[in-house]
């Protein structure tokens, strides 16, 4: 009775443990697989968004995209997500990484894991450039709209303000247009091209200088995928070593660009930044 008892025992701690090494390996999968799925955003340029004569999806999040899976020696396939879906399609395993402006908070530290973030982000605020408001406590009660599920909706909550959220900027934008919202919140690049924009056509913007909040940026995950955490880590600091981060960077970003940003932050360990920490 005994023997058969710490036989079966042994025996479904066998089929555990053969079951955690193949749930846990994704890097085995991946590798076996020779691909890559990189989930990116559908419409958010300029990290990603289709171009509008190839129809192919192009920008700087793509490009990070396929310089990661060639540093791993593997193909990259990218599929578009929705902003709130960045987050499940890792966690249901339909991608295996996501690479969409991917800021590292409270709730989606505690449902995937992180890389070490390649550059901190500044959620800003865009108003009227008629408003006389010149901070972020000045909208302190007032509707800021965002594209729904993101960290800029976060930080509006954040401020005391009221979220009005959209699938996409671009509503985000009319709703300041159109008075439904007193302002935007968005990341930099995104409000400075916004803030041109509207120069151009509409109500013109102005962008409030204070950040709403500072974000660490990194590649997205499955939890409990070690083996996947240290390979992505490891390309991210050669593709810094050899340049190519500023590279892209540069391309889609930089000097030459309409956002003409620098590229200030390297790949660095999460635990050597200094920020707030979003719920």
């Amino acid at each position: 009775m005994t023997r058969t008892v710490f036989r079966l025992s042994l025996i479904g701690t066998c089929l555990c443990a053969a079951s955690f090494l193949s749930h846990a390996d994704q890097w085995s999968d991946i590798s076996q697989r020779k691909e890559l799925r990189c989930g990116t955003f559908a419409d958010v340029p300029p990290f990603a968004a289709p171009d509008p004569k190839t129809r192919e999806m192009v920008g700087h999040d793509v490009d990070l995209c396929q310089a990661l899976a060639k540093e791993l020696g593997l193909a990259a396939k990218v599929t578009p997500l929705s902003v709130e879906a960045r987050v499940p399609e890792v966690k249901l395993g339909r991608v295996d990484v996501t690479i969409a402006n991917l800021a590292y908070t409270k709730s989606r530290g505690d449902q995937i894991q992180f890389s070490d973030p390649y550059y901190v982000a500044k959620e800003m605020l865009a108003v009227k450039a008629s408003d006389p408001g010149t901070s972020k406590a000045d909208f302190k009660g007032k509707r800021l709209s965002s594209t729904k599920g993101s960290t800029s909706e976060l930080s509006i909550k954040m401020n005391g303000s009221e979220p009005v959220t959209f699938q996409d900027t671009g509503s985000a934008f009319m709703a300041v247009q159109q008075n439904k919202s007193v302002g935007m919140v968005a990341n930099t690049m995104t409000i400075t091209k916004l803030v041109n924009q509207s120069k151009a056509e509409g109500v013109a913007l102005k962008m409030i200088t204070e950040p709403m909040v500072l974000q660490p940026i990194g590649v997205g995950m499955k939890k409990d995928e070690p083996v996947l955490l240290s390979k992505v880590n490891a390309a991210l600091y050669a593709l810094e070593k050899s340049g190519e981060l500023d590279r892209i960077w540069a391309k889609w970003l930089g000097p030459n660009t309409e956002y003409k940003m620098a590229r200030q932050e390297k790949v660095t360990p999460l635990a050597d930044l200094k920020f707030e920490l979003l719920p």
